[in-house]
């Protein structure tokens, strides 16, 4: 059993160019190897300064990936992005107890060694935070494999009564807030409809890349909601609520809360929503130089509805299609690069995304009117000198 997992382990972790030599690499498709090559260069945006850097991911604060130097199809644990609202709590990993509580059949609570002995799934998922933006090069992202219980298997085990309607999630991470004038303490917590909530993809995971989850993304429990922006995947996860009635907690009713304008029926409104699903996005993360010939590379993210297609336009020409690596699969992040024999001067790029439902990623023009920052979707165009 344990070679059995460090065999895994190793397979997850080991890029798909460790030890090819040369050649091999050579005769490979670009796409399947994200990582610079030998003598291949990166050419900077001329919309980004050029000495754009951050620093290692510290606790209580937020760390995000330089798309630009993306090495392979799964983040590494030490650089998958993070974002902390209340610090980072340290959990008591040996007396850990998961408890599920309110509108079940049996409240009870879960020990890691119960939940590792119950059936195992692992899924690649990736996700960006909500508030991700082209200022980072969009890099509050990560695309991993993510391993344990299935979310529906520990529901099904305690059982969920007929009234049960909501299924709340509060990590150990706490911090204080001000309501109405009055100081409370609260932990971070997020929620689901109990139709959501038993989607056969939500996992309790246990382990991130093939390792125990890292303290920065949840040791020793977090959820995974495939599909979902970043701030749905509740890390440090103490307890599963079930109730029937809407959670208003500040990380679902007051914060990321996205604020726009649209027409309801006749009416122009300004309307709330939380910050749940992945909207339809692909964005241009880098260009490169291999002697004369470049290359694009950037990702798309959505809810993983199934893609029809990702397209690059160069300056006013058509619309060219990307190729896709093939190892995306449904909620994991898409990679895609194209070939571009480039000429001398500055150029404009923009990738777009379209899904099988016929939905094509929003232009800036087409985004709905809004005044907070969550959600950032829209097509982005990158400058470029040549």
């Amino acid at each position: 059993m344990e070679d059995e997992k460090i065999d895994r382990r190793t397979a997850i972790r080991k890029t798909m160019n460790a030890g090819l030599a040369a050649g091999a690499v050579a005769s490979m498709p670009q796409w399947v190897i994200p990582a610079l090559a030998q003598g291949e260069t990166l050419v900077p945006f001329s919309d980004m300064p050029e000495d754009f850097s951050r620093g290692p991911a510290l606790p209580g604060g937020t760390h995000f990936l330089d798309t630009r130097q993306i090495s392979d199809f799964y983040t590494d644990n030490r650089d998958f992005y993070v974002v902390q609202h209340y610090g980072q709590p340290e959990v008591d990993v040996d007396n850990y107890r998961l408890k599920v509580t309110g509108l079940v059949d049996n409240e009870r609570e879960f020990s890691l060694a119960e939940l590792r002995n119950m059936s195992q799934f692992d899924i690649d998922v990736g996700f960006e935070c909500g508030g991700n933006r082209s200022s980072l090069y969009d890099g509050l992202i990560g695309n991993a494999n993510w391993r344990g219980v299935r979310l529906r298997d520990i529901l099904n085990a305690v059982g969920v009564k007929p009234e049960g309607e909501e299924v709340v999630f509060f990590g150990a991470d706490i911090g204080s807030e001000e309501i109405r004038d009055t100081e409370v303490e609260q932990s971070f917590a997020r929620s689901l409809p109990v139709a959501d909530a038993i989607r056969d993809v939500n996992l309790v995971a246990l382990e991130m890349n093939g390792e125990g989850l890292p303290l920065f993304h949840g040791r020793p429990v977090r959820l995974v909601v495939p599909g979902y922006y970043g701030v749905a995947n509740v890390k440090w996860l103490t307890q599963i609520h079930v109730q029937d009635r809407r959670y208003m907690g500040r990380f679902m009713g007051r914060d990321y809360v996205t604020l726009k304008r649209e027409m309801i029926g006749d009416e122009e409104r300004w309307v709330e929503n939380s910050v749940t699903k992945i909207q339809l996005k692909s964005s241009i993360v880098r260009v490169t130089r291999m002697g004369n010939q470049h290359k694009i590379t950037g990702f798309v993210l959505n809810d993983g509805t199934p893609l029809r297609s990702v397209e690059i336009k160069i300056d006013n020409g058509p619309w060219q299609e990307a190729d896709l690596d093939s190892r995306a699969t449904q909620y994991s992040w898409k990679l895609f690069t194209m070939d571009w024999n480039a000429s001398s001067g500055e150029h404009t790029l923009v990738s777009r995304v379209t899904d099988a439902d016929g939905n094509v990623q929003l232009t800036e023009d087409q985004m709905p009117e809004k005044v907070s920052r969550w959600e950032n979707y829209a097509q982005f165009p990158r400058t470029i000198t040549i």
